[in-house]
């Protein structure tokens, strides 16, 4: 049985507030990141997650190392989710998968703007092609 784990860290990131999703599954991590704008109610984030999350566009998945599941110490437990409570900003993992994204949506954009530029130059030749074309019928 496949399990997996998300995690949602919502920061001030000056002027918006900001959401990290990071998703683990499968030994795969992926990170987005989602703009609220004004500070989220509780209500409001969960009502994103249900409305949401299934259209979310996450990063290329990264590798990570899985820590083998065992047992372990309640008051180790309640350590560590104190200290992921705390506010503490984005993890590295985080950062590294958004920049994955970023990069990719670059290479799209560039692609679709050389595509556009190009289609253009085409337009243009064929206009000046057809105009010499009148010029020399004498039209």
């Amino acid at each position: 049985m496949e399990t997996g784990k998300t995690k949602l860290t919502v920061l001030f990131d000056p002027p918006f507030w900001t959401g990290v999703f990071e998703r683990e599954s499968g030994g795969r991590y992926a990170a987005c990141r989602v703009v609220f704008g004004a500070e989220p109610r509780d209500c409001e984030i969960y009502g994103f997650i249900l409305d949401r999350y299934c259209h979310l566009t996450f990063s290329p998945s990264l590798g990570v190392e899985t820590e083998p599941e065992s047992r372990r110490n309640p008051k180790r437990v309640e350590r560590l989710a104190r200290q992921q409570t705390r506010p503490t900003g984005t993890g590295t993992k985080a950062q590294q998968a958004l920049q994955l994204q970023q990069e990719q949506r670059k290479k799209e954009r560039q692609i679709l703007l050389r595509d556009t530029r190009e289609a253009e130059e085409k337009r243009r030749f064929l206009l000046r092609r057809e105009k010499r074309k009148k010029k020399h019928r004498g039209h």
